[in-house]
């Protein structure tokens, strides 16, 4: 019987079912940070038990990172003692820990990749929403909370209620200046923040089949913005180009044999979804939230919402409380509103081709007066790739702070946080009330090269009539 690759990895993972109707699922990859796993350790410690495959554990430091210094100790005594603390427990486990002296520390969805421990038909799973990055390379990638870390280390197993599957098609092309970031603005806006709730997002059509892995991790990656659990991209070719050669990729024989075993994994054709549904590629424009969830969004070309004309009541008022935090008024252009703050980074959008991208048009353009513009690579990775490419040479040039990697100003658990009631121009992922530190900053998501289009003139702007794209 036909099978998609949510079924297929499911099936080979489960390691039993459960009296409440729940599995005890294999995770295959377990990913920690210093924010989450400090507590998960102590449970451990007070219950007397050890990480049970500390091998499928591995390590790194992003969220509370400070990117502006980071040499310790840190100026917060918290982001200081919740890294030593991550630092003691994987010397203490025996665990694979990625640390600001490796040269590959990052954020942590950037971090597997980058070394191919992100690999397709596994499961793998982090205390961190946005764990759903990883589904690009045809895994299973969940967030977990806190409590289900410490089961994961101490049994390498989660419980989990089976998930419907939604396949969504994106044909044809996109139109000039738009990127991966609009697409997944756009199936949130056009699906619902709630539409995935129960769902397994499967992700293809012509438009994912020519995506780079990059630009497949950026749609994966709001999954969850979307309601979803999990949202995942078939691997293919693509996949394997990426992942061949990488530090924990397999070599030798065992590489045909992963490939062979990885393209089994991808969804039968003619196999069964519990929804499916298709968008033009030429349909999708570049898109600008202008609310308080993900799928509060319009093209650049239209105007904020009026409740007055929302049909449901419900709508209207999600609409009046997001305009009265917003302080946006009803039926104006999004274009053109002044910003405060632009910032390019994040696990959604601080990846090369990002930083490769937004610099092939920065070149000659300056910031606006006013403006606070800050670029932080997700990785050091992308940070090395980017000096020896002359990337950061092209933004410091423009007027933006170039930085260390880390999460930075996506949820600001460091230094890097909105001030009153700013208004940022972002890559991230979450524009809710008071999510880049300061209880009343505002966020507008969009993409990378729109951020810079509002960074040089100082509001919403259009970037294909700012930088003239037109391929």
């Amino acid at each position: 019987m036909a099978q998609s690759l949510f079924q297929k990895v499911w099936a080979a993972h489960s390691v039993r079912l459960l009296a409440n109707g729940q599995t005890q699922l294999l995770i295959g990859t377990h990913l920690i940070h210093e924010v989450t796993s400090p507590q998960a350790f102590g449970m451990l410690r007070d219950l007397g038990l050890k990480v049970a495959m500390p091998h499928r554990t591995f390590a790194t430091v992003d969220h509370i990172v400070p990117t502006d210094r980071q040499s310790e100790p840190f100026s917060d005594p918290l982001a200081d003692a919740m890294i030593r603390e991550l630092r003691k427990n994987c010397t203490a486990h025996g665990i694979t820990y990625f640390d600001l002296a490796s040269g590959r520390q990052g954020i942590v969805h950037m971090v597997g990749p980058e070394q191919g421990i992100t690999q397709p038909g596994t499961t793998i799973a982090c205390g961190d929403s946005h764990t759903s990055t990883h589904g690009a390379f045809g895994a299973i990638a969940l967030g977990i909370g806190t409590s289900q870390v410490r089961d994961v280390l101490a049994t390498q197993t989660i419980a989990l209620g089976p998930l419907k599957v939604r396949r969504i098609n994106v044909e044809g092309r996109l139109r000039p200046g738009v990127y991966a970031k609009d697409v997944i603005l756009h199936i949130i806006r056009t699906l619902g923040v709630n539409g995935g709730t129960g769902f397994a997002y499967e992700y293809g059509g012509a438009v994912f089949d020519a995506f780079s892995m990059e630009e497949r991790m950026t749609v994966c990656n709001m999954s969850i913005e979307g309601g979803a659990r999990v949202g995942y991209v078939n691997p293919d070719e693509t996949t394997f180009a990426y992942l061949k050669g990488r530090p924990y990729s397999p070599t030798g024989p065992a590489w045909d044999a992963a490939v062979a075993r990885w393209r089994a994994t991808a969804s039968d054709p003619g196999c069964q979804y519990d929804d499916v549904v298709t968008i033009l590629g030429a349909d999708i424009p570049p898109t600008v939230t202008w609310g308080i969830n993900p799928g509060q969004g319009i093209a650049i070309t239209e105007n904020i919402p009026d409740p007055a004309k929302a049909a449901a009541a419900d709508e209207q008022a999600s609409i009046t409380e997001a305009l009265a935090y917003m302080k946006l008024t009803a039926g104006a252009p999004i274009k053109g509103i002044r910003i405060d703050v632009a910032f390019l980074g994040s696990c959604t959008n601080a990846r090369l081709s990002d930083f490769k991208e937004v610099a092939k048009y920065l070149k000659g353009h300056r910031v606006a007066p006013g403006v606070k513009a800050i670029a932080v690579p997700g990785s050091q990775i992308v940070g090395r790739l980017c000096a020896e490419l002359g990337i950061d040479r092209v933004f410091r040039e423009a007027g933006f702070d170039w930085r260390e990697a880390g999460c930075s100003m996506c949820l600001a658990m460091n230094p890097d946080k909105l001030v009153g009631d700013q208004l940022c121009a972002s890559s991230s992922n979450r524009n809710f009330k008071g999510r880049q530190g300061s209880p009343t900053g505002r966020t507008l998501l969009m993409s990378p090269l729109m951020v810079a289009a509002a960074a040089v003139t100082g509001g919403v702007a259009d970037a294909r009539e700012v930088f003239g794209v037109n391929n």
